[in-house]
């Protein structure tokens, strides 16, 4: 009789907590999709949602060498996604994705049974790609547990308003192009270019796999990190795509056996090809944004897809860095075992002191309040150091100050190859390793150009009315209005009775002569031809210009050197053609910036390539021919400043200019000789073994078979003279060879 009194009572408790659960649950959804726990999107806002694009870098030959992103994407059309892709995916990640309508009811109650009743924590999320699309594009901001139940129904329904909007092959194409793939790499387009260097529409099924088997645990499952993770999950993805009949079990055992063969590329800024080139064009990517945006134009570079084309070129560039790298890794080696033991940076500790305070880390906790004795003990401390040098990473135990003096001792170089006729650059290396060194030798670094300002000085003397068969003599002078200033030349040849013409004066970088040539042709006409040839940089209003002492900026001396392939017309270094928008529209194209005037008259111009060419075949670069056998048409000039501490060589060729500069970026360690630190020995093997590359590959015939067109007769005739005369016995007799000339230099102009 009890049971039957309460009986009733305790089913009607029953009833009515499983009608408020029902109320409380309906009201809960409702709430939901009201957005009381967030915005939902309605389906306007999901029918025009706009995809943040990379944008792209590319060669004058259309190879994607970089990007410029806040998440590196690169949306394609459906069209250009493999069928075995699309096949793979809905195979392992939503089987029955063609019947659903974005929510796979009996799979949720499947997960839902074993989750909640069996605690089968292995049961998966029972979300389909159309819930995860959802995610994707509005991913959960909260991570708590508590929330998951909320963001799951909030998906649920973005899901279902996204199959209304969309078809399922849409809903593939988007999820496939918002799909994370870790490293902050988004769509299958940007992965296949990361992992296998290849277009999304050129992936093999087996390659396909691995991409959509990394879906599951883009980190567990990254083929690069975890090699037999990945194969086992690109075989569990093929079974699957098997089972569901989109290839045979034949197909299947044969693709299983296929190993896994990477060409990963990681489009980081601080690898990969021409970083330094890279990071030069974003910076002038920004300022055209700037004037875009005072125009009314409002694009990204992160995130608007634009395209942008340069003029660099691939194969020259990758053959550049592989010839500067060849010769820096040699040359360092060189470099250290002449200091040996006693290296400044091992033992000059007021230097070292010096470079520390001059540091990042110095000045950062300098700015802490820290008294400079603290700053010094506290990175004199040692810790576990990561260093690296041509030989790779190592890893030891040492202090900052350690690391700081490590680096003292890189050798650093830049080198440009640019177009003389429009200033189209061709190969651009800023520095040995911009992971460790952002500083841009090319763009950024002025430093003092020895003697490949020489051929600027001579060319003014010839403009001012000074023959080419001009005599000078190599005898020092000390010129008393400079206070006792005496340049002279480097060797130990006894100069003091010969006389050279302009042509072997240049061609052996005869100091003594090229200063007497400044002088004749006048300073200030020195300095308007420099100018007038490009040359921007404030230089030195002194004798010591002939030598080189102005600072200059690499791409300006490039430039600069273009006018004598150029008809007398100096070029602007420039790097971007065009810049268009996602769908390749062209929003900008850039134009060669020449000077309209000539800096000089095409028989200076004729004279100057010839005495340059003696450069080459019988004076300071002579090792083009002897040492590296190169016959190509080159003209040039090496470069070597004071106490050895720059190294230049600058080609000319009928169709490029190649410029390399080699040294440290402490001004205060130079070369230990000048065997070592000369131009020729220390910069001029990069242009070398880059041209011996070149001559490799006949597609390039046109730039290394070129040849300098035929001077005049007249011009020859103009040059055709005795190199060297030696003084005439009477005046050898009276001039003693001990004593110094004294005389002040005349500093006036001429012509």
């Amino acid at each position: 009789m009890i049971l039957k009194r309460i009986k009733p009572s305790f089913l009607r408790y029953i009833l009515l907590a499983a009608i408020a659960f029902v109320v409380f649950f309906f009201v809960f959804i409702l709430s939901i999709y009201w957005g009381a726990w967030g915005k939902i999107p309605g389906k306007e806002e999901l029918s025009d949602f706009q995809y943040q694009r990379a944008s792209e870098v590319y060669t004058a030959d259309s190879v994607l060498i970089g990007k410029y992103y806040l998440f590196d994407r690169q949306p394609i059309a459906f069209e250009a996604i493999p069928k075995n892709v699309l096949n793979a995916l809905v195979a392992i990640e939503d089987e029955r994705f063609y019947e659903h309508t974005g929510i796979d009811y009996p799979s949720l109650g499947r997960v839902a049974v074993k989750t909640l009743l069996m605690q089968d924590q292995s049961a998966g999320g029972g979300s389909t790609l159309t819930q995860q699309l959802a995610k994707n594009l509005y991913p959960r901001r909260d991570r708590k547990k508590a929330n998951i139940v909320v963001d799951k129904i909030k998906e649920m329904f973005i899901a279902s308003k996204l199959e209304d909007i969309y078809s399922k092959d849409e809903i593939l194409t988007h999820y496939l192009n918002t799909v994370s793939f870790g490293d902050n790499t988004f769509g299958i387009e940007s992965a296949s270019l990361k992992f296998f260097n290849k277009q999304a529409k050129d992936l093999t099924v087996e390659q396909g796999a691995v991409l959509v088997g990394m879906l599951k645990a883009t980190y567990g499952y990254n083929p690069r990190i975890f090699p037999e993770r990945s194969l086992t999950r690109r075989n569990l993805v093929l079974l699957s795509m098997a089972n569901n009949d989109y290839i045979s079990a034949e197909q299947k055992d044969s693709l299983t056996n296929i190993p896994t063969k990477l060409d990963y590329r990681d489009f980081d800024n601080n690898s990969g090809l021409a970083p330094y080139f890279r990071e030069e064009v974003r910076k002038q990517l920004l300022k055209w944004n700037d004037k875009q945006k005072e125009e009314g134009n409002e694009y990204n570079i992160y995130t608007s897809g634009l395209k942008v084309y340069t003029t660099l070129d691939y194969n020259m560039q990758f053959w550049a860095e592989e010839a500067m790298q060849d010769h820096m890794k040699s040359l360092q080696s060189s470099f250290e075992k002449s200091y040996g033991k006693n290296a400044p940076w091992l033992k000059n500790k007021k230097l070292i002191e010096k470079v520390v305070k001059n540091s990042d880390v110095y000045r950062k906790l300098k700015k802490q309040g820290l008294e400079h004795q603290q700053i010094m003990d506290s990175l004199s401390l040692n810790k576990e150091l990561v260093l690296t040098d041509w030989d790779g990473e190592k890893t030891l135990k040492g202090s900052s100050i350690d690391s700081i003096a490590h680096y003292m001792k890189i050798l650093n170089t830049g080198s440009l190859a640019l177009d003389p006729k429009t200033g189209a650059v061709k190969t651009w290396i800023g520095g040995v390793d911009f992971e460790h060194f952002k500083y841009d030798h090319v763009a950024q670094s002025k430093r003092q150009v020895g003697s490949t300002f020489k051929p600027i000085v001579y060319t003014a003397a010839l403009e001012t009315g000074t023959l080419p068969c001009t005599y000078f003599s190599a005898e020092e002078v000390e010129y008393e209005n400079l206070k006792g200033w005496t340049p002279s030349n480097s060797g130990k040849k006894d100069e003091a009775y010969l006389n050279y013409s302009m042509e072997e004066a240049l061609s052996h970088s005869v100091n003594t002569v090229a200063v007497k040539v400044l002088e004749k042709a006048g300073i200030q006409n020195v300095i308007t031809m420099a100018k007038n040839m490009g040359i921007f940089s404030k230089l030195p209003e002194q004798p010591s210009l002939a030598l080189g002492t102005g600072e200059i900026y690499l791409n300006e001396l490039a430039g600069a050197y273009a006018s004598y392939m150029n008809n007398g017309k100096a070029v602007l270094p420039y790097l971007i053609e065009k810049i268009t928008d996602r769908k390749d529209s062209v929003l900008t194209k850039f134009e060669p910036k020449r000077a309209k005037t000539t800096a000089f008259s095409e028989e200076t111009r004729q004279i100057m390539v010839e005495m340059m060419k003696g450069t080459i075949d019988k004076g300071t670069a002579s090792r083009i021919r002897t040492t590296y056998k190169l016959n190509n048409a080159i003209a040039g000039k090496t470069g070597t400043t004071q106490n050895n501490k720059d190294a230049w060589f600058v080609a000319i060729m009928p169709k490029l200019i190649h410029v390399t500069w080699v040294g440290l970026d402490n001004h205060e360690i130079g070369f230990r000789s000048t065997s070592l630190g000369q131009g020729a020995n220390a910069a001029l093997p990069i242009f070398a073994k880059w041209m011996q590359e070149m001559n490799k590959h006949s597609y390039y015939n046109e730039i290394t078979q070129a040849q300098f067109k035929r001077p005049n007769p007249a011009t020859l005739e103009m040059l055709d003279c005795e190199p060297v005369k030696r003084d005439g016995f009477f005046k050898r007799l009276f001039k003693n060879p001990d004593k110094k000339k004294t005389k002040a230099f005349r500093k006036r102009n001429s012509g």
